[in-house]
């Protein structure tokens, strides 16, 4: 994370409805005149740092916020070895939500800098046994599954990211080709693969350049924070000057599902309530956006919904 959202329930079952009511223009997001906007079966996602290990933690977010999260979402590192996590796919299913596996190809200890998962050894097949036992597992066991390889790849904190580590555009894009080949090649239908940058900032490339192709992509997401005046370097913003400018920039290209792969709010700074409220209020007026991830967890600041009452009330009454 320079550090999830979920489909809703009938798109996540692959229904080609929402591509075809997105808007061919560019959307902007922005405020509604008045609450009164019509809701829409967006579905709402969830990271916690509980999970996977802790189940309970999934539920008493459900539990804490009204209303289960229709998506559960986690990170796995490719240096991990890690099989596809079947127990937890398989958990999170029985939960009613569907299961996101954020995967990384690096070693998260060794930093940007590291060539053992580069992208050219991706798209050139040094890795195809390790897609391959995933794809094969993945199609194996046949229910909805999300998988977000290599995401953020517009930024400058993953070795993945065009522009670090000696990543090209190409190469991102021949691995990411590669990994959803092999994966429809093992008859993983039941996977969508979802293409999620970080949004754009000065200094980043244009989607655009280094966008897969429609034919690669099943769903596209968009990650963003509010730092607020957490850090040094960031100010407040709103949920429009967080994402919107991003999300008319992946119109400009793609009418494929969108999605906000993770959103997040600090307290520093503002009203971290009434940002969570013209949160829904916007979503709720973009009918286009399918759905979001909130990443829950206090790591550079406290994203958590809880980190107030206040804050807690105003997503309780959002997700209601």
């Amino acid at each position: 994370m320079f550090h999830p959202v979920s489909l809703s329930r009938r798109t996540l079952l692959g229904a080609a409805g929402l591509a075809a009511a997105a808007v061919a223009a560019a959307p902007v997001l922005t405020s509604p005149a008045s609450a009164a906007t019509t809701a829409t079966d967006r579905g709402y996602g969830v990271f916690l740092p509980a999970y996977p290990g802790n189940l309970e933690s999934v539920r008493t977010a459900g539990a804490a916020v009204g209303r289960m999260p229709e998506l559960v979402t986690w990170y796995v590192a490719w240096s991990t070895k890690t099989a596809f996590p079947l127990a937890q796919v398989q958990e999170v299913t029985a939960l009613g939500a569907v299961p996101e596996i954020t995967w990384e190809p690096w070693d998260p200890a060794r930093g940007t800098v590291q060539s053992t998962y580069s992208m050219a050894s991706i798209a050139a097949g040094r890795h195809d046994s390790y897609i391959r036992s995933w794809a094969r597992a993945a199609a194996a066991w046949g229910r909805p599954v999300r998988l977000r390889f290599a995401h953020e790849s517009n930024g400058s904190w993953y070795p993945w990211a065009v522009g670090v580590n000696g990543t090209t555009a190409s190469q991102y894009a021949a691995a990411w080709r590669r990994v959803v080949t092999l994966f429809r090649s093992a008859g993983a239908r039941n996977v969508q693969h979802v293409w999620c940058p970080n949004i754009p900032f000065a200094g980043t490339p244009a989607l655009a350049s280094i966008y897969p192709g429609d034919a690669y992509v099943d769903v596209v997401g968009l990650d963003g924070y509010n730092w607020g005046t957490s850090q040094d370097w960031s100010q407040w913003g709103t949920f429009t000057d967080v994402f919107g400018a991003g999300v008319s920039e992946l119109r400009s290209f793609t009418g494929k599902p969108l999605v906000l792969g993770e959103v997040g709010c600090a307290e520093a700074g503002g009203d971290k309530a009434a940002w969570i409220a013209d949160m829904f209020a916007v979503l709720d007026a973009h009918p286009e956006v399918a759905g979001f991830t909130w990443f829950n967890a206090a790591k550079e600041t406290d994203w958590r919904v809880e980190s107030t009452q206040a804050s807690l009330d105003a997503f309780r009454a959002g997700v209601a």
